[in-house]
């Protein structure tokens, strides 16, 4: 093992270590009062340790994906033309979307609150073709991929 490999494996198993205690700390502090300020504690310091490690782990993600494509510029050609083809899904998306927020019960709470307003209701219905879009196109690739095996 090089030595990159047992700075890696070390820094694991520190963060495993750590997680493992803040978890059974945790599970220790658990009581039935909603207000315990103790549990409450723990709680937040468990989320912001989560939070830690969300963007730790895409931080490493999106740093070692930008290595590989400096040093593979083909699979950087790909990479890119992938992110191109999802901006274009995004776009086509984004034009479909109405800003129209929808009547059902309740909602004018959201409205009241500011929670839901018409650019918010745009991005939702974006999301939702978004959705949409992507699973149509994997149907078909799932088909084509049928179809054209029978012919071969």
């Amino acid at each position: 093992m090089t030595k990159a490999g047992k700075i890696i494996t070390i820094l694991l198993w520190v963060l495993i270590i750590i997680s493992a205690v803040m978890i059974i700390s945790l599970m220790a502090n658990i009581s039935d009062s909603a207000v315990d300020p103790v549990m409450g504690g723990w709680i937040n310091t468990n989320l912001i340790w989560a939070y830690i490690l969300l963007i730790f782990g895409a931080g490493v993600a999106i740093l070692f994906s930008i290595f590989q494509m400096v040093s593979d510029i083909n699979q950087a050609k790909k990479g890119l033309m992938s992110i191109v083809f999802l901006g274009a899904v995004v776009l086509i998306a984004y034009l479909f979307a109405s800003d129209e927020i929808p009547q059902f019960i309740g909602v004018q709470k959201h409205i009241d609150e500011g929670t839901l307003t018409p650019v918010i209701a745009k991005w939702i219905d974006t999301g939702l073709y978004i959705t949409y879009i992507l699973l149509g196109l994997a149907i078909l690739s799932v088909a084509f991929s049928s179809v054209r095996r029978l012919f071969n």
